[in-house]
């Protein structure tokens, strides 16, 4: 038939090859830990981590297979060791909600604050704040502060007696994890920091790709990245693409993004232009306009104050 798609697509193929690129390169980076110098070991296991993060956001997506046993099975080894992978997928899942996307406290991947929450703080955190929306900053604070924020949620969820079946399941499966890096006698503080900046890496992708707006359809942004950013990432940086069309496998995504209609909302020219804008520019305030006071003199004064 002639539209019937060849293997490498029926089998999805290049998801597989990625997944066994990640899971290989990692274990054998694990090996050779101790032969690299630090500065070369520590940054590739942090891009390996983050690619593994894109792996996952596939398989939650339905890839490569349609069993989602298998799916789930391929995302799970929690090789970053601190999000187990049912929590980022019912959180990832509700952050599709496009209708919310970008509200604090409900889009669990807004990077926007409650205009209350905002009020409230103190000088040094509003500056601290702002600084998390310069690219510097969500590069710098940015795993920290996620952390903070999915560590104080979860300790209120366990409270609650919710989730702990999920972290019990992810304590086992961080074992064998845990044993192989102890075996290839890692240093405890040299993967923490690769974890930790492959969340760095991951916000990189996320900074400029949501922004507030009254209408849906515009908070979403391309991001015409090429090699190697665009295969670290799995051309989730063609978000609003992947907003429109998610069940496409990453591989597609190019040729949708080509064959779609000329997009006239958020868009870059890559990771480049939004360094040179934002490295130390705001992207935007904390606080979304919509969420500050209707009143224009208090408009005023929360803007003075930003």
């Amino acid at each position: 038939m002639v539209n019937e798609p060849s293997l490498w697509r029926r089998w999805e193929l290049p998801t597989w090859g990625v997944a066994a690129a990640i899971y290989g390169a990692w274990a054998g980076l694990a090996l050779a830990w101790n032969a690299l110098p630090a500065w070369v070991s520590i940054p590739v296991m942090a891009w390996l981590l983050a690619w593994h993060g894109s792996l996952q956001h596939e398989t939650i997506h339905g890839h490569p297979t349609r069993i989602a046993w298998i799916n789930a099975a391929l995302g799970t080894p929690p090789v970053a060791l601190w999000l187990p992978y049912p929590l980022y997928r019912s959180s990832h899942l509700t952050h599709h909600c496009d209708e919310d996307l970008t509200i604090p406290a409900v889009d669990p991947e807004s990077y926007y604050v409650r205009a209350q929450d905002w009020a409230r703080a103190s000088a040094p955190m509003r500056l601290l704040l702002t600084f998390h929306h310069t690219l510097l900053g969500r590069f710098l604070l940015g795993p920290a502060l996620a952390l903070r924020r999915f560590g104080g949620s979860e300790l209120a969820h366990l409270a609650r007696g919710e989730h702990l079946g999920v972290w019990v399941s992810h304590i086992v499966f961080a074992v064998p994890v845990l044993a192989f890096l102890w075996y290839c006698q890692i240093s405890p503080w040299g993967y923490a920091l690769a974890c930790y900046f492959s969340i760095s890496l991951t916000q990189v992708r996320s900074f400029a790709e949501h922004k507030a707006s009254t209408a849906a359809e515009t908070r979403t942004a391309i991001v015409e990245a090429a090699w190697p950013m665009a295969l670290l990432f799995l051309n989730n940086n063609l978000h609003a693409r992947h907003h429109a069309r998610p069940d496409l496998p990453w591989y597609e995504l190019p040729r949708f993004h080509r064959e779609a209609a000329i997009w006239e909302g958020l868009r870059y020219e890559g990771y480049a232009e939004i360094a040179a804008r934002f490295l130390v520019t705001p992207v935007d305030r904390p606080v979304r306009f919509m969420d500050l006071p209707k009143d224009a003199s208090a408009v005023a004064e929360t803007l003075a104050k930003a």
